[in-house]
């Protein structure tokens, strides 16, 4: 069959305005400040407007209202957990991080889980939530390619090639400035093209009684399955919180108080915004397809599992006249790239901050900090592209990537957030194991891994755990967090274990060249490496919003020695405000109590 030269000039259309707005919203950046953090976070100055629009695209885009339509359409509106489960998600989120990690004055989600377990540990965290990303990129590029192959029969690989470079290329150049003004572009262009659609398809011809209890497009749920729903349920709300593309968001907000009134907006934004593809889901499953144009495989079966996940733009194409549905499949094509490109940068601000800087250049120049995020982008841009062009099972990996997310990072984000006095680096590795044992073992039939632990009520038939097993796993690894912290420092502080056995380093064996300076205070954070003490101050006026302070950047050795005399800012420490010179080994107070061992850190 020809190419659709009519949609495929609506596609065109809909890439060229969000290039042109994300090149425009690149060039918003302060003459001056091209820095790192500028880049992942621009500049901490999202205003309402635009932090609105770009919250609600944490998690409403391409795989957003293509499955929701997806699910009402297979399963039933009952089954459509995604709308309800990540508004409870970013309003969980604004509750329980987004006003106290904002005001701590982070930069990533993980600077707090490495700052209180390590460099090390905060690479081994960043392995799910990279995963995840990646894996989210790949997934919903591939859905676009498979859509527009078959919907616009334009070849797989030219469609998601061209989607990925768009969005790689303003991210690349705008950061999150380009993310959150295309994100306005985009949210708008779903909005519209999707309720002008609503009316054209309910009245098809071949369109039945929308609202008619027959059709059963409500669902329910089977009384064996009721595990399984609430295991859905409670990874869409709490897995959705520790993700980079949330806290991204977050972070780059004027305030805490302002970050939280974004992530309640945003809820309210996520069930708008499923409200055209759930309608649009009920009157594909009213509609008789071998009425329309569609080519059926069969007379009695038109749509098989292999359309279901494009149901939404089949009732574009088939049910809407062409000028209508080229709008509607631009919305869609301008959805996708929206969660792609904040999947993206969420990944490499993540690898050019927490792994380059933190762990392997401390000393990392802002300038070398932001070539290096470029070149994650465009890495991690290719590697999803190549992983949805190559990998049918890309779906498999990213619900397992995700599990993991939940699993792994929620617990932990939660303790270093308000419980850090009571985890350390032995509690964080130990249910890092545990937690990745439990998921894994519960097997994954997409990706055919087999289920190893076999949960109560496992469906021998089928292969599908009905035990909530994944919220069972999460809460065995935060009290494995919780367990193994406890027995670490009993072990220690009363002598039951030599120090010398304390090889991470972070109950009794503290080395001598590292300490954290006291408790910070809200809107700063401390950072420690082996050699330098990093502050950053949210609200310091002379350093704008977190950023590092110069002054208190160190540098190599070299200038440690070349100004060992000169004065250095005021550091806190335990409530009281001292000097020191530059170059000075602070050296390890004396462990009197567990409280005093809580403020060292490897």
């Amino acid at each position: 069959m020809p190419i659709n030269i009519g949609g495929l000039v609506a596609i065109v259309i809909f890439y060229l305005l969000i290039l042109a707005v994300g090149i425009w919203a690149a060039r918003k950046k302060p003459p001056g400040d091209d820095d790192a953090e500028d880049v992942m976070l621009a500049g901490r100055s999202i205003g309402i407007f635009v932090g609105i629009f770009t919250m609600t695209a944490t998690w409403v885009g391409g795989g957003y209202i293509n499955g929701t339509a997806e699910v009402v359409y297979d399963t039933g509106l009952i089954w459509c957990q995604a709308p309800f489960g990540y508004a409870m998600s970013l309003i969980f989120g604004g509750v329980l991080f987004a006003n106290k990690m904002r005001s701590q004055g982070y930069v990533t989600m993980l600077d707090p889980l490495q700052n209180q377990f390590g460099e090390r540990m905060g690479g081994l965290l960043f392995l799910p939530a990279l995963c995840g990303e990646v894996f989210w990129s790949a997934a919903i590029l591939g859905a676009l390619g498979a859509t527009l192959s078959v919907v616009l029969n334009l070849d797989n690989t030219i469609a998601v090639v061209l989607s990925a470079c768009i969005a790689v290329f303003y991210t690349l150049f705008g950061g999150l400035y380009a993310v959150a003004y295309t994100d306005v572009i985009q949210l708008f262009c779903i909005f519209v093209g999707l309720w002008l659609c609503i009316p054209f398809a309910w009245n098809h011809p071949a369109v039945g009684e929308v609202i008619d209890s027959q059709q059963d497009w409500i669902g329910e749920v089977p009384s064996n399955q009721w595990g399984l729903y609430a295991d859905y349920c409670l990874l869409l709300i709490f897995g959705g919180i520790p993700w980079q593309v949330y806290f991204q968001r977050v972070l780059s907000s004027k305030s805490g108080h302002k970050a939280q009134i974004l992530s309640y907006v945003a809820a309210f934004g996520c069930l708008i915004m499923a409200v055209p593809p759930v309608i649009i889901g009920a009157i594909a499953r009213a509609t008789a397809w071998n009425e329309t144009e569609f080519e059926c495989e069969s007379p009695d079966v038109c749509i098989t599992a292999k359309h279901t996940a494009m149901i939404l733009p089949l009732v574009l194409q088939y049910l809407t006249p062409d000028f209508v549905s080229f709008v509607g499949l631009g919305a869609i094509s301008a959805a996708v790239m929206s969660s792609a490109d904040s999947s993206v940068l969420s990944a490499s601000s993540m690898f050019a901050r927490n792994i380059w800087k933190l762990t392997f250049r401390q000393n990392a120049s802002e300038s070398e900090v932001l070539w290096v995020m470029r070149v994650a982008i465009f890495v991690v841009g290719v590697l999803a592209t190549v992983l949805a062009l190559t990998i049918p099972s890309i779906y498999g990996l990213w619900y397992l990537s995700s599990d993991l997310v939940y699993v792994i990072l929620f617990p932990q984000l939660l303790m270093v957030v308000h419980f850090r006095d009571h985890c350390n680096t032995y509690g964080s590795l130990s249910a890092y194991i545990v937690g990745v044992l439990c998921r894994t073992l519960g097997g994954e039939d997409m990706i055919g891994i087999p289920a190893i632990i076999k949960y109560p009520y496992y469906d021998e038939e089928e292969g599908t755990q009905l035990f909530p097993f994944r919220t069972l796993a999460m809460i065995v690894s935060a009290s494995t967090l919780v367990f193994f912290s406890i027995l670490s420092r009993w072990l220690f502080e009363t002598g039951r274990l030599s120090p010398k056995y304390d090889f991470l380093r972070c109950v009794v064996n503290i080395p001598e060249d590292a300490e954290r300076v006291g408790e910070p205070h809200e809107g700063e954070m401390s950072v420690m490496t082996c050699h330098t003490v990093v502050k950053y101050n949210s609200t310091d006026v002379n350093e704008m919003n977190g950023r590092i302070n110069p002054a208190l950047n160190l540098g190599s050795d070299s200038d440690e020695e070349a100004a060992a005399n000169q004065e250095a800012p005021t550091m806190t420490e335990n409530g009281r405000t001292k000097k020191r010179l530059v170059g000075e080994i602070i050296s390890p107070p004396p462990i009197t109590s567990p409280r005093k061992q809580d403020q060292t850190k490897l």
